[in-house]
């Protein structure tokens, strides 16, 4: 079987750029993604440009049988996933009550789900075998209870805490669990119809942001240096740590009263 590095939310943004430079690091990938024609496009390039091999399995991952799908494909195409990074996310903006119900559900179900469901499906190989690997990617929000991004922020908290404590059950096996909190990146991710509003843009007004590039280098270095949680950005890195010494419910109340008053002004 061929040892496979599996990216899920690949065909654009920061599981792009993990591809990219992990490609050319040589090593060998598989990419999920719900767009065949963009990952077809991305293998082809990855494996002309540096000589490794990379496949891809078309599947949407906030429906409850992509998982499965995943799973059964990488199996059919002789593939060993050694390192799982599970990347693939989206969001929403405005008061909850007012969101579509069904989107906010779809949150839950690939942010916190389906990651959940893949990891499982995973991790068993990487144990019995003593070695491998899982990258989280989980988000800034994490740290933080969000008004008017509420689900979204609640996933990632989610993910947070499944990691962390994901991290020290796989420890004993060798199984290196990582992690990774991005702050605001220029991607499609608030592009969507579900973030591209007055809400989203007042949610993001005046945020740090970076590159997926410089968030994707920053993740690759974490995993290389053995790290289990790395903050991407040293604004967000110091947010971080603030806010752990301030009460969640303070932290909430400031950034609704904020954001009322961007909307209203």
């Amino acid at each position: 079987m061929t040892n496979v590095i599996l990216i899920t939310g690949a065909s654009s943004g920061i599981g792009e750029s993990l591809a990219r430079q992990l490609a050319d690091k040589k090593y060998n990938l598989l990419l999920v993604a719900r767009s065949e024609d963009r990952l077809q496009k991305i293998c082809r390039e990855l494996s002309n440009k540096n000589g490794v091999i990379t496949d891809y399995i078309v599947a949407d991952l906030s429906h409850p049988d992509g998982p499965e799908k995943v799973l059964a494909e990488a199996s059919h195409k002789n593939l060993s996933v050694k390192v799982l990074v599970n990347n693939a996310g989206i969001g929403s903006s405005g008061e909850f009550a007012k969101n579509e119900l069904q989107h906010e559900l779809a949150i839950l179900q690939l942010n916190n789900s389906s990651m959940v469901a893949l990891c499982h499906m995973f991790l068993p190989a990487m144990i019995k075998n003593g070695s491998g690997g899982i990258i989280n990617i989980g988000s800034v929000a994490s740290f933080f209870p969000s008004p008017y991004m509420a689900v979204y922020a609640a996933s990632k908290a989610f993910v947070r805490s499944f990691t962390h404590a994901l991290t020290e059950e796989c420890r004993p096996y060798n199984v290196h669990v990582l992690f990774a909190a991005p702050g605001l990146t220029t991607s499609n991710f608030m592009n969507t119809s579900a973030n591209d509003n007055a809400w989203g843009k007042v949610l993001t007004e005046g945020a740090p942001t970076q590159t997926p590039d410089q968030v994707a280098a920053e993740v690759i270095a974490a995993w290389e240096k053995k790290k289990t949680s790395h903050v991407s950005g040293t604004q967000n890195k110091i947010a971080t740590k603030i806010a752990a010494l301030i009460p969640n419910s303070v932290i909430a109340a400031i950034f609704a009263r904020q954001k009322r008053k961007k909307i209203n002004s």
